[in-house]
């Protein structure tokens, strides 16, 4: 059953002064032809905008090619559903009973586009300054994490560079367990090494994602015992 606008709107700290404008912006277009798709189009545009002009002023000496595939790290459809679901959008997403019944509110172009929406309608009911503020509320973690000496490559491929410039064996990944329902998996990966004796675990919603965070880990444990920034 999906959830009041109403009550999303207070637990994202948000007023609107045309709160139906908020309900639009929810409103896939498997609904009616009262939808989101013109206000995703807009936030679409105004989320590119905010985040190159803080990436433009948080790393100065950066190229252009550079601060794009910053941009493109942040901007995509994967950023925007994992945020989507920290958010739990999909409960209050107003969807044709088809769409709803093949579980469109956990599809992740789906999500990703009510993001932009609400972006949209922030903009269209409060302006600018608004829909800044709350593109980088939901942003921040995310921009403070962000180095122009590790951004290009993922963990993974990091530490198999590491590894093979020193001609040695590739890092081993493991799955050690799997639960939770089909929308909200949860994976545990273990990864070996043979510079390091222990093992080491990472953990995600995705086996993707669990064996980035073990690499990541790996590098750390790899940095600490000997004292090289990877």
């Amino acid at each position: 059953m999906t959830r009041e606008p109403k009550v999303l709107l207070k637990k994202l700290g948000l007023q609107f002064n045309d709160v139906a404008l908020f309900s639009v912006a929810l409103t896939h277009r498997s609904a009616g032809e009262k939808n989101n798709e013109r206000l995703e189009f807009l936030g679409d545009a105004v989320l590119g905008f905010v985040i190159a002009d803080v990436l433009w002023k948080q790393f100065p000496k950066a190229s252009e090619g550079d601060l794009s595939r910053l941009r493109a790290s942040l901007v995509n459809q994967t950023t925007l559903a994992e945020i989507a679901r920290e958010l739990h959008l999909g409960d209050y997403l107003i969807m044709g009973s088809g769409e709803l019944k093949s579980g469109g509110f956990r599809r992740d172009s789906i999500l990703s586009d009510a993001v932009e929406s609400i972006m949209g309608a922030i903009l269209t009911d409060q302006g600018f300054t608004g829909c800044r503020a709350w593109v980088l509320s939901i942003f921040s973690e995310r921009l403070s994490q962000l180095s122009t000496e590790n951004w290009q490559k993922d963990p993974k491929t990091r530490l198999q560079e590491h590894l093979q410039a020193r001609q040695l064996e590739l890092p081993v990944y493991q799955l050690l367990a799997e639960s939770g329902q089909p929308h909200v998996k949860h994976f545990t990966i273990e990864c070996r090494v043979c510079l390091i004796e222990e093992p080491v675990t990472g953990a995600g919603t995705s086996r993707k994602k669990a064996e980035q965070e073990a690499a990541e880990q790996m590098l750390k444990r790899i940095s600490k015992s000997t004292g090289m920034q990877l």
